[in-house]
């Protein structure tokens, strides 16, 4: 399995760049073949994701890394409603704001544990 991780800080620095971008309606929306990301309304959406799927494995390998333990993992066959993958398209986010989530899930981990340690104390 495949997820497309995004570190916090990515979040936060497109939202801020969107933010600061006044939508514009699309003129050549039409009900007849809609485009979901526009409409004739003034708004945008966008997908603010890193753009690099991870093995489900790695990420939880990153995970012990920066623990410094080893997980206890217990593997099951697919459940209903599992996606074998994620992916986010950033095109429209890069086109519009120039911005594309770029932090690596090694530096993201082991940031958020490092600030999940020191908020709560643990050491």
């Amino acid at each position: 399995m495949q997820r497309d991780f995004t570190y916090i800080d990515d979040i936060i620095e497109g939202v801020v760049r969107v933010m600061g971008r006044l939508p514009e309606a699309n003129p050549k929306w039409s009900g007849d073949t809609p485009d979901p990301g526009t409409s004739s309304a003034p708004y945008k959406i966008y997908n603010i994701g890193n753009n690099h799927p991870v093995e489900l494995i790695q990420f939880i390998e990153v995970v012990e890394t920066a623990l410094g333990k080893r997980a206890k993992k217990e593997f099951m066959d697919l459940q209903p409603g599992d996606v074998v993958a994620t992916y986010a398209d950033v095109d429209d986010l890069m086109e519009d704001v120039g911005f594309k989530p770029a932090t690596p899930i090694e530096v993201g981990v082991k940031r958020f544990v490092e600030w999940f340690k020191d908020f709560y104390g643990i050491r």
